[in-house]
């Protein structure tokens, strides 16, 4: 395929729309809400009119007619400017939205789609278990059924967008059976918010991220009708799987929207900084720590772009997605780190938005996918086994 990753001029308009809106809007904005750890209502308000929920799904659910390319360009963008921002937008689109378009049933496409591309409802993904993180095949939850009713009980832990004012549903993983040599067979479900049942905890305590809504979901014999299964009963695990690769891209787009960030942050405060009677960009010390950070952005960049054209081609993408969310991820905590020191003491100081990056960084080598696990996935796509 080809590698020129360069924008069409649709494309290009909705970054610049981003971009601008980021600037404009974001960012005069979350400074505050993200030391008081308030969620951007407004702001996830006006991403919904803007319509950027609903980028990569067809206009008949809602959505833009877009693809997976649009919403990675919006994510890199607002990224640049804030994390939560561009995570609630992640998890609301490719965990919440997608498990929906790609294995719901038309019925629940028609329920569900046409608010969560609006922005009025955001959805979850419910996978992520206390003794299940990496290890996702060790799900714990179980849904049995009752009747014409599942009855799930369990928990999940670290989960985004689940407890928010405007939470329409968790799609979680449950065991719903067991297979002939004694594994379990998980699906996935669809859970309302507000079901009797379904206990959402207070908000996590957070280094970063400190405007996205994240919590542990607890599940007391919560009964949802048989028809919430998501796609095939005992194929959710499979499901989930494809639901991670193509997030990792999201996630990817993000990591180099925060190490863009950080370069641009960087190369104002050098122009502006002072010391021994010159601007501190001066000095080919801080010129050369710049154009690293600028050249891991940018490399970034392009292996994301890579692995969601592929993925918009109908293309293998896995080992793309892995390489471009360990490397843009690895390249985000490596920016974040000069960034502050170029800052110096003003980098420590939460006022500069460097010391935000710097702290919503290492999320992003743990989230959806750890660093290792990105290695043992590359690793598997060259042929070898674990």
């Amino acid at each position: 395929m080809s590698l020129d990753h360069r924008l069409t001029p649709e494309h290009e308009e909705l970054r610049r729309t981003v971009e601008a809106f980021a600037h404009d809007v974001v960012a005069p904005k979350i400074g505050d809400l993200y030391e008081r750890h308030e969620f951007p209502y407004e702001i996830v308000a006006e991403m919904g009119r803007m319509g950027l929920f609903g980028l990569p799904f067809p206009e008949e659910y809602g959505g833009m007619g877009g693809d997976y390319l649009a919403l990675g360009i919006a994510l890199e963008e607002l990224a640049r400017v804030d994390s939560s921002v561009a995570i609630t937008l992640e998890a609301g689109v490719s965990l919440g939205a997608m498990p929906l378009f790609l294995f719901g049933t038309e019925e629940q496409k028609r329920e569900w789609l046409p608010r969560m591309c609006s922005g009025e409802i955001l959805g979850a993904f419910g996978l992520t278990e206390p003794g299940a993180g990496s290890d996702a095949g060790g799900t714990r939850t179980t849904a049995v059924r009752e009747g014409d009713e599942w009855v799930i009980n369990g928990s999940k832990c670290f989960i985004t967008n689940s407890g928010t004012d405007i939470t329409g549903l968790v799609t979680v993983t449950a065991v719903t059976g067991r297979k002939a040599d004694g594994r379990p067979e998980i699906s996935s479900i669809i859970v309302p918010s507000g079901t009797p049942g379904f206990t959402v905890a207070a908000p996590y305590s957070k280094v970063g991220w400190n405007s996205s809504d994240t919590r542990e979901l607890s599940f007391d014999g919560v009964r949802v009708p048989l028809a919430n299964l998501v796609g095939q009963e005992g194929r959710g695990y499979a499901q989930f799987l494809r639901i991670l690769d193509e997030g990792r891209i999201a996630i990817s787009a993000l990591a180099t929207g925060l190490a863009q960030g950080c370069v641009d942050e960087s190369v104002k405060y050098a122009r502006e900084r002072h010391a021994f009677g010159k601007a501190i960009g001066d000095n080919q010390a801080i010129q050369f720590k710049l154009a690293d950070m600028e050249m891991r952005a940018h490399m970034a960049r392009i292996g994301w772009r890579d692995a969601a054209s592929r993925l918009v081609a109908g293309e293998p993408f896995k080992k793309e997605a892995a390489i471009a969310k360990l490397y843009s991820s690895t390249v985000a905590v490596d920016n974040a780190r000069e960034a502050t020191q170029i800052h110096g003491g003003y980098g420590f100081m939460n006022e500069y938005p460097v010391a935000r990056m710097w702290r919503d960084s290492k999320i992003l080598e743990i989230g959806e996918g750890t660093s290792e696990v990105q290695r043992m996935l590359i690793a598997r796509e060259l042929g070898f086994s674990a």
